[in-house]
């Protein structure tokens, strides 16, 4: 079984600064930074792949671009980390589970041309800020392999109920434009219609300009789910567009599906992939497993090579929190993201909780780490872009402008260790 350590469990002797972790790289530390818990990746074992037969049919992301490829979304992976999940009691742990897997599963008999670098898993929220999450750890993990121009594609599904009502309407669509359809676009209707949906052939792009849209019958829950995802990408100034031929696997994906793509002009010279990363919303796994309730996340896999040597050097330790980070209100925690990003870059290790938002919640989860430090940003703060520092053991406290706050962390960092 593996072994999940946590920061305050265990530290190298004679350095209290650091934290030991097994399973994790060079390019594992920043999804550390962002909250994540490096672990082995599960044995898919012969039990998840008979289950996740049901699932295949459908089970990748069309690539539309002149590549036509096919990106799977590996449910047998998803299915293995369910029965992890549960077997090792990972829901006894504070939630969510957030999980840096730097290898792919193990046992899968999928023969694929995969392109994964690692893949990030957020288990047991449904809270829009897991999707920015994961969207803002592989933004950092791509810029550290030299991918710095790109833009998110997404698209939301909605619940079960209105993926029903989207599927009906879009085959009565499709229906009545039998006639006008080219040989190809019929063939991939008699198929299914997502797939003549999620086609990249040129006859089928120009029916799917006036087709039915998911998000045209998102409840108001879903709704509001994808445009607080949206206002975290404005924030964070990620560009994205709709894209409404995103589907995935309508049997467990809900809710958002997004791509990371490639927005450099010098991509288009040469043969890689446009897209950099995939992520699904899924639930409706956990009872073919054998779980009682149910599971929700969401994932997110990069699918690149490493371009910078180097950064899959295995490590054993990270730097230990300094200080942690408290956010109340909607307003900060749009905020929140971006401020804990300009921290890493100064190598200030935080800890956080940006998918609890009651103030309680947030220092429950904190106070076994005994940090010299917190960093609080609440309305009021969020508003005058400043954020309030508390020393834990005098309890004097600063007003920072958040465009100081790095520096002011790294002078401290200084000063308490005495360099």
């Amino acid at each position: 079984m593996t072994k999940i350590i946590h920061a305050n469990l265990r530290n190298k002797k004679g350095d209290s600064r650091f934290v030991s972790r097994e399973h994790l790289d060079k390019i594992g530390e920043t999804a550390v930074y962002y909250g994540f818990m490096p672990i082995k990746s599960p044995v898919i074992s012969k039990t998840d792949l008979e289950i996740a037969r049901g699932f295949v049919e459908a089970d990748y992301v069309d690539d539309q671009t002149e590549l036509h490829s096919h990106l799977p979304l590996h449910v047998e992976e998803k299915i293995a980390l369910i029965r992890a999940y549960s077997e090792r009691n990972m829901d006894s742990l504070p939630q969510p589970v957030m999980l840096y897997l730097k290898d792919p599963g193990r046992g899968s008999t999928k023969k694929t041309e995969d392109r994964r670098y690692a893949d990030l898993e957020i288990i047991g929220v449904s809270g829009s800020i897991a999707e920015a999450l994961l969207i803002q750890t592989s933004r950092a993990i791509l810029a550290e392999e030299g991918y710095r121009h790109i833009a998110v594609e997404i698209n939301s599904l909605g619940d079960k109920d209105s993926m029903a009502r989207f599927a009906r309407e879009l085959s009565a669509y499709y229906r009545k434009n039998i006639n006008t359809m080219s040989p190809e676009c019929r063939q991939l209707f008699k198929r299914d219609p997502f797939k003549l949906l999620s086609s990249s052939e040129e006859s089928c792009l120009e029916l799917n300009k006036l087709a039915p849209r998911s998000m045209d019958f998102l409840p108001e829950a879903s709704r509001r789910h994808l445009e607080e995802v949206l206002e975290y990408l404005e924030t964070l100034k990620i560009p994205y567009i709709i894209n409404n031929s995103l589907i995935g696997n309508r049997s467990y994906c809900s809710e958002t599906i997004f791509t990371i793509v490639n927005t450099d002009p010098a991509n288009k010279k040469s043969k890689d992939s446009r897209i950099l990363a995939l992520g699904v919303s899924w639930n409706n796994l956990g009872k073919h497993v054998g779980i009682k309730r149910d599971i929700s996340g969401v994932g997110l896999s990069i699918l690149i090579k490493g371009r910078v040597t180097g950064l899959r050097k295995p490590i054993g330790k990270v730097k230990r929190p300094i200080a942690a980070f408290v956010q109340l209100g909607m307003e900060s925690k749009l905020l929140s993201l971006k401020v804990i990003e300009s921290l890493r870059q100064v190598k200030i290790p935080l800890h956080f909780s940006l998918a609890k938002d009651r103030l309680g919640a947030q220092v429950s989860s904190m106070d076994k780490l005994h940090t010299p430090y917190v960093i609080v940003i609440g309305k009021k703060e969020a508003v005058e872009r400043t954020a309030i520092v508390r020393r834990t053991d005098t309890y004097s406290q600063d007003i920072v402008p958040l465009a100081d706050l790095p520096n002011y962390m790294k002078k401290a960092e200084k000063k308490y260790f005495g360099k």
